[in-house]
């Protein structure tokens, strides 16, 4: 069940997140939106001074020479004649939805309670009306004026300047409807040439990423300011609007909405709802010309002709800002005049209706690699390997903006990536770590920590095979145990050999040993394996002195017992033998049970030398290869031999402690020099210098008088020629 659930959940997953990607919900907006941001950041579009669209700036010096805002009407019409006369299409970037507060007849409402002002007022009321004369000039020539739609419910529908053709399906369907409106006075509404919509909606965090060509409000297309600026100064009369399923637009009958709208001589791509994408540049000065340099009669306005030219706010004070991409502060004028740039120039950034198809794709790819891999691979090569699918990712999303200012989103496919990916590695570490726990308690009574941890770390090594390695590998045995359990009850015996051999083989333990088996009363175990210890031999030794400390305690132990019980206790001894060399080391046995143990020549030998220890009486001998490159430890040759099935000679020591003394030092060279008279057959020297060797060492009495035995049967026989002092041992207990 579990497997299936490492499986189930990534799987859930992946479908969510497809599920939440064809939702396309604010989430994955605002997050798909945050990265182009970035990409706009990255590489913005570069301005060009030479497109035809400039903005006349009603600026803080402006406002201080020509006077608080809002101007009287007859100096629009003065900014408008001078920009229509010098071949200039006119854009007004300002609500003129209410009669100018200097008009005569505000001016008498004004002052109709003052006597000593009629006289003025008779001569006011003569002057000519600056409404009329700001709609005299908006008449002029091509001048488009603004009106507002909002959320205020209801107003009065803007007056409509041009008409509308629509192919394919309806546009009403797919525009974005408001609820109210601001238009400008009727009578600059017949004037002027155009008339746009100044609304551009934000997104849910505030910043405008989409600027729309067209509105609805009231049931009518409404046309934005951008767009009517681009019409009337082509002259056109139409907007072509051209929808889903439209002749060469077919999307299996499926309603996605516009596809594209023509302006005069210019074919608009736009999304589902009518907008361009802004392709920010950020603020740029060389659009702007402080309004009141126009009115200065030095200024050389025909430099404006052909030119699209906006008329509106930057002053800090009238607050017509609106943050963009690259700007958290622009003029929304400047907003306007970017996108007019963008479709003069042909400058898109464009999100096509089949983007979410290399998304999808993405996405379903990503998550399989992430679910898939991991029990193949693992979770450092998956990562990897889902890093570079999702830099590919990236970089070609980054490719398709930079090339050819195409957004793909790669983000949210990665992030769905990486949820399934951590989800796959919680549930693989999860289970792993079920694993663990299971072999630590299945094998911990029976193995060597070591062993238990490696077999947690990788439950795969519970299965037959082994490899060759140099091993350090130790023998313990009970001496004398077959007198012992004779005399002992089940139960005591079982408590005794208990209480050896746990000391026993915690001091094994305590020196990085693996315990293989236990034979009995014998302790087989091994260094180097499987845990790799470059110190195998020495820790062999130490753990072997060890085991004499812990026996000697455990000793003291069950004599106390005894002694408590009124019963009689005779001290137990254990005899260790220690061998290096190759050995095969691995699981071995069956398939329906198996060990992880040691093979080998070596192990044999190990044996050997344990049994050894009784007939040399010495607790712990040590092979010459165990004791190779020893030299700071207590340990004295004490002959050479060859054991059973074994023909080659073996050096043999006796372990004595884990540092020499002076004491020791005196007891080699004494050794040296009898085993030198030994092996020449010089058997009064021998005595001689055994004796010297027992004085050092009155512990080594056992071995001095089997060598005592020995020569004593060497001297009632005839010498023997050629003889290297190599001692036989014809069984395999010596």
């Amino acid at each position: 069940m579990r497997r299936y659930l490492d499986w189930l959940i990534p799987l859930l997953i992946l479908a969510g997140a497809v599920a939440l990607r064809a939702d396309d919900g604010p989430f994955i907006v605002e997050m798909r939106n945050k990265v182009f941001d970035v990409y706009q950041r990255l590489e913005p579009r570069v301005y060009d001074a030479k497109t035809p669209v400039r903005i006349l700036a009603i600026d803080e010096e402006s406002l201080r020479r020509i006077g608080q805002w809002p101007w009287p009407r007859d100096t629009l019409a003065q900014i408008v004649e001078r920009l229509t006369k010098a071949g200039a299409a006119v854009v007004i970037d300002v609500l003129l939805s209410e009669p100018d507060r200097m008009s005569p007849e505000n001016l008498q409402k004004l002052w109709q309670d003052k006597v000593e002002a009629q006289q003025v007022m008779e001569a006011i009321i003569k002057l000519p009306h600056p409404d009329e004369e700001l709609a005299r000039a908006l008449s002029s020539g091509p001048v488009v004026i603004a009106f507002s739609l909002d959320d205020a419910q209801g107003g009065r529908a803007p007056l409509p300047k041009a008409g509308f053709a629509t192919i394919g399906d309806s546009p009403l369907r797919f525009l974005i409807p408001q609820p109210g409106a601001t238009a400008s006075l009727a009578m600059f509404e017949k004037a002027a040439a155009g008339n746009g919509a100044v609304t551009v909606p934000a997104d849910t965090d505030g910043i405008i990423r989409r600027v729309p060509l067209l509105l609805y409000y009231q049931g009518n297309i409404e046309p934005s300011l951008a767009a009517e600026a681009l019409r009337v100064a082509q002259g056109a009369s139409t907007y072509a609007i051209k929808s889903s399923n439209a002749n060469g637009e077919s999307r299996l009958g499926l309603e996605t909405g516009l596809n594209n709208i023509r302006i005069g001589q210019f074919i608009v791509p736009v999304d589902a709802n009518g907008n361009v994408i802004l392709y920010d540049t950020g603020s740029e000065d060389a659009r702007f010309i402080p309004i009141w340099r126009v009115l200065d009669p030095s200024f050389d306005v025909s430099q404006l002709a052909g030119n699209i030219v906006f008329v509106g706010a930057t002053a800090q004070g009238l607050r017509d800002f609106k943050p963009t991409p690259l700007d958290p502060k622009m003029a929304g004028v400047e907003v306007h005049a970017q996108i007019l740039e963008q479709i003069i120039n042909g400058q898109y950034l464009q999100r096509p209706d089949w983007a979410f198809l290399p998304e999808f794709a993405s996405i379903i790819v990503l998550g399989l690699i992430m679910i898939v891999l991991p029990p193949l691979l693992g979770a450092a090569w998956t990562a990897f390997v889902g890093a570079l699918a999702v830099a590919a990712a990236i970089g070609g999303s980054w490719i398709a903006f930079q090339q050819y200012h195409l957004l793909l989103n790669p983000i949210y496919p990665a992030a769905a990536g990486l949820a399934i990916y951590l989800s796959a590695s919680l549930l693989g570490y999860l289970r792993t770590e079920g694993e663990r726990r299971h072999v630590r308690r299945a094998f911990s009574q029976y193995l060597a920590p070591a062993i238990v941890e490696q077999l947690s770390r990788n439950p795969k090594l519970l299965r037959l095979g082994g490899e060759l390695r140099e091993l350090t590998v130790m023998f313990s045995d009970i001496r004398d145990f077959t007198k012992i359990a004779e005399k002992l009850e089940p139960q005591a015996l079982t408590h005794l050999i208990n209480s050896i051999l746990t000391p026993l083989t915690a001091a094994i333990y305590a020196r990085k040993g693996t315990v293989d088996k236990y034979i009995g009363d014998c302790i087989m175990a091994f260094w180097n394996a499987p845990i790799t210890d470059t110190e195998h031999r020495r820790n062999a030794l130490l753990a072997a002195l060890g085991m004499r400390e812990a026996l000697a305690a455990a000793n003291r132990r069950l004599a106390e017992e005894a002694a408590k019980a009124n019963r009689p206790f005779a001290p137990v001894g254990v005899g260790i033998g220690i061998n290096s060399g190759p050995c095969s080391v691995g699981n071995m046995g069956s398939e329906q049970r198996f060990a992880y143990s040691a093979l080998g020549d070596t192990v044999n030998l190990a044996s050997r030398l344990e049994s050894l220890t009784r007939a040399y009486g010495v607790e712990i001998i040590v092979g010459q290869d165990a004791a190779a490159g020893i030299s700071d430890m207590a340990l004295l040759e004490i002959d050479r031999v060859r054991v059973k099935g074994r023909s080659t000679p073996l050096t043999i020591y006796v372990l004595l402690g884990a540092a020499k003394d002076a004491t020791f030092d005196g007891l080699a060279a004494a050794q040296e020099r009898f085993l030198a008279a030994y092996r020449r057959q010089d058997w009064p020297e021998a005595r001689l210098q055994a004796a010297d060797c027992l004085l050092a060492a009155p512990v080594l009495g056992p071995l001095y008088a089997l060598f005592a035995a020995r020569i004593a049967h060497y001297e009632s026989e005839p010498a023997i020629p050629d003889w290297d002092g190599v001692y036989t041992a014809t069984s395999k207990a010596g």
